[in-house]
């Protein structure tokens, strides 16, 4: 794998930037979600040009995994179709850096769980991320409690570590975790799993978003649950960010086409 391959602005600036131009153009940042290795094993490297050609600022990559403890139905089918096809954290990265050589510019989270990071061997697969063009980590099974090598890693790499909240986090923990998230700091929306039904209550989250923004030092992005330009458009000038992970995965079976067009209506839903 060949060492810095991207341009020389990666990492937390690299999503910084994302963020603040979106709030140059009047809009909430758009970031999507893609399980690497579906609906085929190369899949990523005609679906993430789609994704960015649609507007998304931000893109997270999944990393198959045979427990994904977060994910609803689309995303735990995606993972094991992934992994049934060989996908792996190697070739992940592989991935990356063949979207890097492709010219992709948006900024790219490798989103994924711990056990295959653990296995892989934690400052070597940040390095590696690095090293592919990746801008960050999100570690949706990683308590704060746990996570101090793997933050000191991206720390020393420049990349994002991008913590979750929940709907039950209690203020002191919200602080703490908000302190120490790197890039933004991702607001689960609702109790559950991910998934493009289950929806959100507007109004819980609308008080939730005040709170939470108002002792975040970095963004705010929500995720959990939103898959219609409506759900974005309730979102937009509340949170900094607006995630939209099993609705792109499931339109991924469609194509790069459509795939395009699904985000580039979301992305026109963001303007504040």
């Amino acid at each position: 794998m060949k060492e810095d391959i991207t341009a020389a602005k990666q990492g937390v600036r690299a999503v910084a930037d994302a963020f603040r131009r979106a709030g140059a153009e009047g809009r909430t940042a758009f970031i999507t979600y893609l399980t690497m290795g579906y609906p085929a094993r190369d899949a990523a490297l005609e679906l993430v040009p789609a994704l960015e050609a649609g507007g998304a600022d931000i893109i997270e990559l999944g990393v198959p995994f045979s427990d994904p403890v977060a994910d609803g139905p689309a995303i735990q089918r995606a993972s094991y179709q992934a992994l049934q096809a060989g996908m792996t954290p190697a070739l992940c990265l592989e991935q990356v850096a063949q979207l890097r050589q492709a010219g992709i510019q948006a900024p790219l989270l490798l989103m994924g769980y711990y056990n295959p990071i653990y296995h892989y061997g934690p400052q070597e697969y940040v390095r590696d991320c690095r090293r592919a063009g990746a801008d960050g980590l999100i570690v949706p099974d990683l308590p704060l409690e746990e996570a101090d090598g793997l933050v000191e890693a991206c720390r020393r790499e420049a990349l994002a570590m991008v913590f979750l909240v929940a709907p039950t986090t209690g203020m002191d923990r919200l602080q703490e975790i908000a302190q120490r998230s790197t890039g933004f700091l991702y607001l689960v929306s609702r109790l559950g799993t991910t998934g493009a039904d289950a929806g959100f209550d507007a109004g819980e989250l609308r008080r939730r978003l005040e709170l939470v923004r108002r002792l975040s030092p970095v963004p705010v992005a929500v995720g959990f649950g939103v898959s219609t330009a409506e759900q974005a458009r309730a979102l937009a000038g509340l949170a900094d960010g607006v995630i939209v992970g099993s609705a792109v995965v499931e339109r991924a079976m469609q194509g790069p086409a459509a795939l395009r067009e699904f985000a580039a209506g979301l992305r026109a839903a963001l303007r504040k």
